[in-house]
């Protein structure tokens, strides 16, 4: 319970941190205080990954505004928690008990030997990754800074863009596309299975076995790729002869592909979001849901997540009392975990979409755009309608604040939170059948 309290209360401090900065004449192209709740929204947004934003971060901040964003960025890509733990270890600190097991949770280590070598680890591979990224960017964009920018973004699934058009720039680049699909796609797996991908062939165990892949790396590439397929399709069929009409037949594919990989919480786009098809846009909040993999920089329930309750759902219809996944029984409280998560995050989309329908019910923006809102904001995703986001209330900006804060810490966090405590009864109650259904 107290880690979890002083995860969140990291998060608001560098929140309240950078919103301090981002407001500075120093942070701001007019050399001027700018708005607190503009700058707020902008960090919390940063920080949280999401890349909604009220203001034109290329016109409203300066260079050092734009580098205190990508830094916000970062440090909230990794999560507080992990940087934190990477400068104790740096520093030749010892990890407490508690900090080590509310790691393994988080990056689903089983065992404490060698945790400090992962933590050096996530951090040496982000770096090496987005600077692999902004070298190849370099090679197409010739700007260093640009290139830097977008490899962060992308890989840390933020969506900020100081680009007019979000990535339009990128529209007739196939390679960038590639490039910036890809670093979303590595940055959304989570840094446990690019752990597991880049060492299982060199590990060997006690016994002298090699080390496998495991069910959780398995899990979340078979999902992750699957679901890719399925937007991939759905995008092309709903959008061929609308927004990819005129386009020549390799455009439409690179689109639609990149297209497929942004709702899963990363915020960049090629086309205008409220020019889509409403079933395309109706995908696009079943992906956002979804998300990525857990210890990703993505959010949303998480891919594992889903996979848990299909296999779940089909074994109920098979009359199976068991929940497999490869071969493999997943443990009772890991099905009652998905469940929790699941209906915590619809319960959340519902009462932030209440929230934003009370606080906008005089303005001009529509219900869908509304909903799209909410569910991108408590997603991380940072996709908006048009200029929804812009266009909300004051009122409205806190709740999509409150939203995109409990949408990074994670559903089964906020529950936790609200209720740590493992009830033990000592009294069995008789049992009796109920009508469900």
């Amino acid at each position: 319970m107290k880690n979890r309290f002083s995860i969140a209360i990291g998060f608001l401090a560098l929140i309240a941190a950078g919103a301090v900065f981002l407001a500075s004449p120093f942070a701001r192209e007019a050399g001027v205080w700018g708005a607190p709740l503009d700058a707020a929204f902008t960090a919390c947004s940063a920080v949280c990954v999401t890349g909604l934003t009220v203001v034109d971060i290329a016109k409203e901040y300066s260079l050092a505004g734009e580098i205190g964003i990508l830094v916000l960025v970062e440090i909230g890509c990794l999560g507080l928690m992990t940087c934190g733990t990477f400068f104790l270890i740096a520093i030749g600190r010892r990890l407490s008990l508690s900090r080590e097991f509310s790691l393994m949770n988080a990056y689903g280590v089983a065992q404490v030997k060698g945790l400090k070598g992962l933590i050096c680890w996530v951090v040496g591979s982000m770096l090496v990754i987005e600077g692999i990224g902004a070298f190849l960017y370099w090679l197409s964009l010739h700007d260093a800074y640009l290139a830097v920018f977008y490899s962060i973004m992308s890989f840390c699934n933020a969506g900020f863009s100081i680009l007019p058009g979000s990535l339009a720039a990128f529209a007739d680049k196939p390679g960038l596309i590639a490039l910036s699909a890809a670093l979303t796609i590595t940055g959304g797996i989570g840094f446990l299975v690019i752990y597991n991908i880049c060492t299982f062939k060199f590990l060997r165990r006690p016994s002298g076995g090699r080390g496998r892949v495991s069910l959780h790396t398995e899990t979340v590439l078979r999902f992750t790729f699957m679901l890719l397929a399925i937007m991939f399709a759905v995008f092309l069929v709903a959008e061929w002869n609308r927004t990819l009409a005129g386009f020549p037949v390799w455009k439409k594919i690179a689109t639609g592909f990149y297209q497929a990989v942004t709702p899963r919480t990363c915020g960049f786009s090629l086309v205008a979001t409220e020019s889509l098809h409403p079933f395309t846009r109706l995908a696009y909040e079943i992906m956002m849901f979804i998300g990525g993999g857990p210890g990703s920089a993505a959010a949303g329930m998480k891919v594992t997540t889903f996979a848990v309750l299909v296999y779940t759902i089909t074994a109920m219809c098979r009359g199976e009392n068991e929940t497999i996944i490869s071969r493999r029984v997943v443990p009772m409280e890991i099905v009652r975990e998905s469940i929790v998560i699941m209906m915590a995050l619809v319960s959340f989309a519902a009462l932030v979409t209440g929230a934003l329908f009370i606080t906008e019910a005089s303005g001009s923006i529509g219900s869908d755009a509304l909903f799209f809102e909410a569910v991108s904001a408590i997603t991380t995703t940072g996709l908006s309608m048009g200029d929804t986001t812009a266009s909300l209330s004051t009122a409205g900006r806190i709740v999509v604040m409150v939203a995109m804060f409990a949408g990074r810490l994670g559903a089964l966090t906020v529950v936790m939170m609200i209720g740590d405590r493992e009830t033990v009864r000592h009294v069995r109650f008789p049992s009796e059948e109920l009508v469900v259904g």
